[in-house]
């Protein structure tokens, strides 16, 4: 597998990266793979080399982010791995269950940890494709100067990009 840097993060990542979207249960969308149909791809790409997976806490209500948390717990060492989750979107019918509000931030990325089984995330972004143009302002002002500083000082994600 070749690795390239990733902008100036100082992250080397796979060349390939492996997107979680399609894993996780299949109530949530009739072409998402379940837990034991989804392994077998994650174990792939770690045999190949892969380094870098990618996920979002939306992805099947966060099932997502729990199969690639137990597939990486039991088959390689997190110090090796790079992963990268999203944040935004509804986790849930309460008004502060989505969004970019420092509240939700926290709460997002400490969920993410939890299904994820680790104590850091590599990369954590906001999911842009519903985003406004209004609350993509909102996200950047929050990016600079409020909660995303915070869970980086507290070691939670180690780094912020943007997403469109």
């Amino acid at each position: 597998m070749e690795y390239v840097r990733l902008g100036r993060t100082g992250l080397k990542v796979s060349r390939l990266i492996l997107g979680c979207m399609t894993y996780g249960d299949p109530k949530w969308s009739p072409w998402v793979l379940d837990e034991a149909a989804s392994r077998p791809f994650i174990r792939r790409a770690l045999d190949l080399g892969v380094n870098t997976f990618d996920t979002a806490d939306m992805y099947s209500a966060g099932a997502s982010e729990e199969i690639l948390g137990r597939a990486l717990k039991e088959w390689t060492t997190r110090q090796h791995m790079v992963i990268a989750t999203k944040l935004y979107n509804p986790m849930g019918p309460e008004p502060n269950n989505r969004g970019l509000s420092r509240k939700h931030i926290f709460e997002a990325v400490d969920a993410s940890l939890r299904r994820l089984q680790t104590d850091y995330i590599d990369l954590t972004r906001s999911i842009g494709s519903t985003m406004t143009r209004r609350s993509k302002r909102h996200w950047m002002r929050s990016m600079m100067l409020c909660a995303p500083g915070e869970c980086v000082t507290s070691a939670r994600p180690r780094c912020l990009p943007g997403s469109s």
